[in-house]
């Protein structure tokens, strides 16, 4: 894959992402918003210096590393992508509150319609304010949306330093096994 240009990230700006979705998932995973290398390229969590994929893997929820260019491979695990708001946008603190709580309301309802068993929120700051839980930690969540339960994952981004891949996978992994979900055969 090319590097997307300047010129062609900053065209990408309040594109959408199509979520990589499906009936009945076993984990439905909600990223922030997504970049603008996402928008440039329409594949989630595509910025190099992001975790997501390197996460999920070690995890135990793929039994390889797919690159972003293979998110639809998702489906094939019982697993999708979606985000709590839409647009692309060169850092999530360009998402107001409000956007985010209207994000919240459009998530529950997707959740209700295509009913996942668990949503993982990779964001706690985005939980809180998309639905009002300011008092959320990392972790599974009292609430239920539709029949999924809920967890709250680490942010994944590069900028995310409180938590090194090993330590977001250990939690990742413990969402996978709450969802029954087998560690993939060629994971370590």
């Amino acid at each position: 894959m090319t590097r997307p240009t300047p010129a062609e990230l900053e065209a990408a700006r309040d594109r959408v992402v199509e979520d990589v979705v499906a009936d009945g998932l076993s984990v439905l995973f909600c990223g922030i918003n997504p970049g603008l290398m996402s928008g440039a390229t329409g594949h989630h969590f595509a910025r190099p210096g992001n975790r997501f994929w390197p996460v999920l893997h070690l995890s135990g929820f793929t039994p390889r590393r797919l690159l972003p260019s293979e998110q639809r491979e998702l489906l094939d695990y019982g697993l999708g992508i979606t985000n709590v708001v839409a647009r692309t946008t060169a850092r999530a603190d360009e998402v107001s509150d409000e956007e985010f709580r209207e994000g919240g309301r459009l998530l529950a309802a997707k959740v209700e319609r295509l009913e996942p068993r668990w949503l993982a929120v990779v964001g706690v700051t985005a939980y809180r304010t998309a639905f009002g839980e300011r008092a959320a930690r990392i972790g599974p969540q009292e609430r239920t949306i539709g029949g999924a339960r809920v967890w709250v994952l680490p942010n994944p981004s590069g900028l995310n330093a409180h938590w090194t891949a090993q330590t977001m996978a250990e939690e990742f992994a413990e969402l996978r096994k709450a969802a029954g979900r087998p560690r993939g055969p060629s994971s370590p």
